[in-house]
Parts: C-alpha cells; sequence; structure tokens
C-alpha cells in the first residue's frame, strides 16, 4: 500500500497560517495530542465496556517520549487507532473542511485561544513545532491493516503501510530548529503538569527516580536504596469527579494541598455537581482571604473534561467569585471563541449564575446552621462577601441575610439586627440611622471613646472595599447614613437637633476664628467657631465625608466619575469649640504671641489625633509640649 495526494484545501497552504496564529501559544501542541490520544483510548475502552471490542484492551496508558538526538517527540496511545482510509477522512478531509472559512473568520486573531480546536484543527497545531509529522497507527477493528502518514508542513502527504503490530496510534513529530525549548525532558514535565495534571487516562513520561526501603544497617535503622519508576504525569480520578457522599473533609483539605501546595487550609468549600441544562462538576473553595485582592486573583483552574484549559476565568466567574480556589470543570463552556462570544453565550450564563447561587446557598446555609462559627471567620470571608454585595445584585439579594457588620468590641450582627440595635440612640432630626465606624480603631480611639461615652455603637470597617461597601449600603438601605467617627464633632455625625447654645458674641466669636487661622496660616484648612459640649474636645480636625470617601473609593479603583477626587489637594476643616474652657483662656491671654502658641498647641493635637502631624511639625510640637512641662 502507497498512496501519494495533495491535502484539499481550496485557500492557499494552511501551514504558515496555522503557525502564524499559533505560534504565541505553541505549547498547547502537546495539550491537543496528548488529548486526542486520550479520547482515543476511552474510546476503546467504552467500545469495550459495550461488548463491541472483545479483544484484550491491555495497558490503556498513553506514553509521551522524547529523542533528543533524533529531535523527535513522539506521543503514544492504545486507543481505538485507524485504518488508512480513517486517516485520509479525519486527518486530511475534515480537517480542513472549513479551511476556508477558518482564514476568513481567524485571519485577524491575536488569541491563539480562538483558534486552536476549531475545524478539527487541533492536530495540525503539531506542526508550530514539527517540520515534519507522522502518524503509525493501527484500527482496533479485526483484520485492520498498519497505516503510516507523513506529511512535511506542506499540503503534499504520503500513506504508506505502517509498522505499529499493536492497537493504537503513534504519532511521530520531527521538531524544527526553532522549536528545540521542546526537546528538553524538563520543558515537556512542565507542560504536562500543566494540562495533563488530571487527564482521566495514565500519562507517563520517562522515568523517574524513587527512595526504597532496603533493608536495616547494624543500628537497625531502615536503609533506602533508589530504584526507577514510571513517571506518572497525573492524578486519573481527581475528586470533584467523585460524589460528595464519599469524600470526608481529609480528602478536599488533601486535594486543596494538591492544588496550592504553599497555601493554609481552606475556610470551607463547595462541591459543584450539575448535569443539567448543562454540565458542569469542581469544586471551589473558600481561602483565607488577606486584603490584598490582586494575590487572590487567577486561582480558579477551568477544565474540560478533565483537560486543562486555563486559570483566566473571568468571564465564565462573575468577577467577585475570582477570589475563590479550586477546580471547575466544563464541556458546555465553548473555550475557542472569542471573548464577547463567552460574555453572550447562554450556557457561560447560566453557569454563573448557578455558581453565584451556589455560593450564596453556602453561605447561608453555614450562617443558619453554625452561627458561632460563620462569626469567627468573617473577617476572612467578609471581604469576599461585601465584594460580592456591590458587584451583583442578585447575590446582594441573598447575601444581606448573612452578611456582618462587627463593632469595636467585636460584637456581630447581620443587616438588619444593626438596624434595630441602633434605632433607638443614633436616628437623627431627619429620621436617618447612622452608622458610625473606625477605618483604624487604634488611631481614632478618642472618637470612639467619646462616642461610647453618649452611648452610640462604633462598627470596624477596615477592608480595602469598605469605601464602597459603605457607599453601596446607603443606596440600598435608603433611610441609613454611615459617618467615620473621626469625620466631625458627634453632635453634627449624628444631628438630633439638640446643639449647644454658643456662649461667645459674634466679636469673640471672629476673634477666635483670626487667632486660628493665623496661627494655623494654610489654605488646606478652614476655620470655624461652633457651640459644642464643654466636654468635647477644644478642637477638631476633619476632611468632609464626601471628599474622604471618594478619594478612599479612587485608591481601592473605581469611583466611577470621581476618580479626580485623588489628584485634588486635601481640604480639611478645623471646628473650634467656643464653649471649651481652652477657647475662653485663649481670648483672655495677654499677648497675641500667648494666643497663637495656645492656639497651634490645641491644633497640633487635633492634628496629632488622627495621624496627620508628621515631620518639622511633629518635631516643632514635642519641643513646645515639652517646654510647657518645664514650666
Amino acid at each position: 500500500m502507497q498512496e501519494k495526494g495533495t491535502i484539499s484545501i481550496h485557500t492557499e497552504n494552511i501551514f504558515p497560517i496555522i503557525k502564524k496564529f499559533l505560534y504565541s501559544d505553541h505549547e498547547i501542541f502537546l495539550r491537543e495530542l496528548v488529548s486526542n490520544a486520550v479520547d482515543a483510548t476511552q474510546k476503546v475502552k467504552r467500545l469495550a465496556s459495550l461488548g463491541e471490542y472483545t479483544g484484550d484492551l491491555g495497558e490503556t496508558r498513553v506514553e509521551v517520549s522524547v529523542n533528543k538526538k533524533k529531535k523527535t517527540i513522539t506521543i503514544s496511545d492504545a486507543g481505538i487507532g485507524m485504518t488508512a482510509e480513517e486517516i485520509k477522512k479525519y486527518i486530511n478531509q475534515i480537517a480542513f473542511s472549513g479551511a476556508t472559512e477558518f482564514v476568513e473568520k481567524f485571519k485577524d486573531a491575536g488569541d491563539a485561544k480562538e483558534i486552536i480546536g476549531k475545524f478539527g484543527l487541533g492536530f495540525y497545531s503539531a506542526f508550530m513545532v514539527a517540520g515534519k509529522v507522522e502518524i503509525d497507527s493501527l484500527s482496533y477493528q479485526e483484520g485492520a491493516e498498519p497505516a503510516k502518514w507523513i506529511c512535511d508542513g506542506s499540503t503534499e502527504f504520503e500513506i504508506t503501510e505502517g509498522k505499529r503490530k499493536t492497537r493504537g496510534t503513534t504519532i511521530t513529530l520531527h521538531v524544527n530548529d526553532d522549536s528545540e525549548e521542546f526537546l528538553e525532558d524538563f520543558r515537556i514535565q512542565q507542560i504536562l503538569d500543566k494540562y495533563a495534571k488530571f487527564l482521566p487516562i495514565e500519562v507517563k513520561f520517562g522515568e523517574k527516580d524513587e527512595q526504597v526501603e532496603d533493608g536495616t544497617d547494624k543500628e537497625g535503622k531502615p536503609k533506602y536504596k533508589t530504584v526507577k519508576k514510571d513517571n506518572i504525569i497525573n492524578n486519573t480520578d481527581p475528586i470533584w469527579t467523585k460524589s460528595p457522599a464519599d469524600l470526608t473533609d481529609e480528602d478536599y483539605l488533601n486535594f486543596y494541598k494538591e492544588l496550592y501546595p504553599f497555601s493554609e487550609d481552606p475556610l470551607f468549600w463547595i462541591h459543584l455537581n450539575v448535569d443539567y441544562p448543562f454540565e458542569l462538576t469542581g469544586i471551589l473553595y473558600f481561602p483565607k482571604l488577606k486584603n490584598d485582592f490582586e494575590m487572590q486573583k487567577n486561582k480558579i483552574q477551568l477544565y474540560s473534561r478533565q483537560v486543562f484549559i486555563t486559570d483566566e476565568v473571568k468571564d465564565v466567574v462573575p468577577e467577585f467569585l475570582m477570589l475563590l480556589h479550586g477546580i471547575i470543570d466544563s464541556p458546555d463552556i465553548p473555550l475557542n471563541v472569542s471573548r464577547s462570544y463567552l460574555q453572550s453565550d447562554g450556557n457561560v450564563k447560566k453557569i454563573n449564575s448557578y455558581i453565584t447561587k451556589k455560593v450564596a446557598d453556602k453561605l447561608g446555609e453555614l450562617f443558619k446552621k453554625e452561627r458561632e462559627s460563620y462569626e469567627s471567620k468573617w473577617d476572612d470571608i467578609g471581604l469576599f462577601v461585601k465584594y460580592g454585595m456591590i458587584s451583583e445584585e442578585k447575590f446582594y439579594d441573598k447575601a444581606k441575610d448573612f452578611a456582618l457588620v462587627k463593632n469595636v468590641d467585636g460584637k456581630c450582627f447581620t443587616i438588619e439586627e444593626y438596624e434595630k440595635h441602633i434605632e433607638a440612640n443614633q436616628t437623627d432630626k431627619d429620621k436617618n440611622k447612622i452608622w458610625l465606624y473606625a477605618s483604624n480603631p487604634a488611631k481614632q480611639d478618642s472618637f470612639i471613646s467619646a462616642a461610647k461615652d453618649k452611648g452610640y455603637d462604633v462598627l470596624v470597617l477596615d477592608s480595602p472595599i469598605d469605601s464602597h461597601f459603605v457607599n453601596h449600603m446607603e443606596q440600598q438601605l435608603k433611610t441609613t447614613q454611615v459617618k467615620r467617627v473621626d469625620a466631625d464633632n458627634l453632635n453634627k455625625l449624628i444631628d438630633k437637633d439638640e446643639k449647644p447654645e454658643l456662649v461667645l458674641n459674634d466679636e469673640q466669636k471672629e476673634s477666635l476664628k483670626g487667632v486660628f487661622e493665623k496661627a494655623i496660616d494654610s489654605k488646606t484648612y478652614t476655620v470655624n467657631v461652633d457651640g459644642l459640649s464643654p466636654n468635647d474636645a477644644p478642637v477638631t480636625v476633619t476632611m468632609p465625608e464626601f471628599m474622604r470617601r471618594m478619594k478612599e473609593m479612587q485608591a481601592t479603583g473605581g469611583g466611577g466619575g470621581f476618580n479626580m477626587f485623588g489628584a485634588m489637594p486635601d481640604n480639611y476643616e478645623v471646628t473650634v469649640n467656643g464653649n471649651h474652657p481652652l477657647a475662653d483662656k485663649i481670648l483672655k491671654a495677654d499677648a497675641e504671641e500667648a494666643q497663637g502658641g495656645l492656639a497651634k498647641q490645641a491644633f497640633d493635637l487635633a492634628l496629632l489625633s488622627q495621624g496627620l502631624l508628621e515631620g518639622k511639625d511633629l518635631t516643632d510640637f514635642i519641643k513646645r509640649s515639652t517646654e510647657i512641662l518645664g514650666k
């Protein structure tokens, strides 16, 4: 048997086109060829189980080998194999039946992931690294003859009698000069570790050294020797393919360690398993979240029938769920089309909604059944839950029942519980409930103490997205306002229309204001004299709540059209308590210098309480304070 021919395509030579478009991601050739070998092996096992193949199955692993001397990579399987006619049909005709459409559709494509696998081109990815490719195959069918196909990357091919004596297919790649990196064992190992780690058929790549016990020494301690063992790349039976009923917590934790060897144990996990209206399996883990968003992302791996595809899942998984870790496996996600198609694909949207619902249901169940345990984990999962509430309306609808807020004393409340908790004491004259919060309890301690003295409750909101969360909650709750405890005087933060009357007359008020303006001498600060309780601080320095919040939102990304606030200079309001004894002392001071000294000292104390006193101003304050103590 010998036949030569031309691959029938109605365009110019397609191989340079493949090389050009797939060049940026050419390691994928090995994923495609090994996946094809696994498919062929699974097919013969299926035929055997149906009684349509009665021969001896034998060893059904896929073997990958490299011959550096001959400059070849070989992928061999014991699958269904092909006859000469099948090779012509599947390799020559089907692969290029859509070639014209391929060229038209993808001539401007820049992403290899848009192309691989379309129009039967998976096999032809071999030509990204090989100048010549050989197929040697023997079909499982009784009486079949082995067949060999050779192609040198042009449209010419040759079919002759093959040499295989056993069922299956061997593909040999004659690696071209600019792809010799793939003749290095470590490079092949690296690619197989990435793409073949959980394939359902054993994949062998050479041998590895292993230490085994070899008797004992004179002291009775075990001795070891090095033996060669088959280097099996993959775990063929990963736990996401099993029933949750057959798994223990230890199984889930061990698998997490397999995926993320250097990570802390996760808090809990969700086992996904659905077969209608789409097929999806997987396990999503809740990691202990740190306050660095970017460090957490891109930890979910996407598979299709146990073949690794990508860890860039933002078009399949809602963005807030990208803080989770784990595996999603679905043959129903279109893997080789553009992102815009992915975003509008019906299955992807359903999968997206399903995962969001499963995550919300899991959190809701934990909250109801194990509230104490849930509260103990809140510091780790709060960031994730808040992110979801801000970014996903459907998630917010469920999460509002299990999202928590925690006060400075460590007590947790649901949103509804907290609204009731503060209603009596923290409702202002306009019937708005006021949430007070600290973003840095250690630095804002004096303000927290003042609030507690008035019987007010103060929350801790100190995560990177809390400025966005606060904004979102105000929109959702309508008659609730959220204010930082050091944003203004308490009487203004919770305005109950009970402001003490200012004891100073207009002349004294203006005089006091002038003393402070001269002592501060900066356009960054706007001075006001107000009537507050004599027990309140003599001077407070605050940034207007709106501006501070917008600057914080801009700093953590987002803020919509408010990004301009990041570039604006800081502006602070200085409130002088005209009813404090210090106001009277300043006005009665004999000399202008003495007045200015007292005002500057009081202002610097206010800056110090806000963490705003630094550099030379801090040094001068310390010197001045030391001198006062020495008098």
